[in-house]
Order: structure tokens, then sequence, then C-alpha cells
């Protein structure tokens, strides 16, 4: 399979929700997709106001019910990083295929 022709919603679909699943994680509990974070900033020019564009998180990982403790974001690279367990450490990430 080439990653490079995969969206960012594939790769969601196909690697990290299966690898969140693995690593102990409820899906339907602990777990929200295509999250707002923000409802964007405010941006004020002298008596008219708009908003920005909001932030979004491709993940919400939560400990218990309104208790939030990660955001994942999913992002296209040229290569393709995994990881063999899910922690917080960055040297826990291998190279594993892709260009």
């Amino acid at each position: 399979m080439n990653t490079k022709d995969l969206s960012e919603r594939d790769v969601c679909t196909k690697f990290i929700t299966p690898a969140v699943e693995r690593a102990g994680w409820d899906i339907q509990s602990q777990m929200r997709e295509e999250v707002s974070l923000t409802a964007g900033q405010v941006m004020v020019r002298g008596r008219l106001v708009a908003r920005g564009k909001a932030k979004r998180a491709d993940y919400v990982l939560y400990l218990k019910p309104n208790l939030p403790l990660a955001v994942v974001e999913a992002i296209l690279a040229v290569g393709c990083w995994c990881a063999d367990r899910m922690e917080s450490s960055p040297g826990r990430f291998r190279r594993c295929g892709g260009t």
C-alpha cells in the first residue's frame, strides 16, 4: 500500500484508530474524533468583529468523561512514522516505510 495515495482521513482510519485501540484505549468511551478545540481567534477592527478559523483536532483521548488527556493530530508527510507502543517519549518512534 502506498501511503502517499492516502488522504488524512484514510490514515486516521487505517493506522491511528487501530493503534489507539491496540494501546488499550476504549474507542467508544475514551476517544472522540474531529473535535473542535477553539471557536477561532476574535479579530476586532474598529467596530467590526469577526472570528478566525476554528482549531480542530483529529482525536482527543479522555482519561474519564470531561477529562481530556491527549490530543492526537494526523499529519500527512513524505515519510511514515510509527510507534511500537503509544507513549509520550518521542524516542519510541521508528521509521516504517514511505520515502
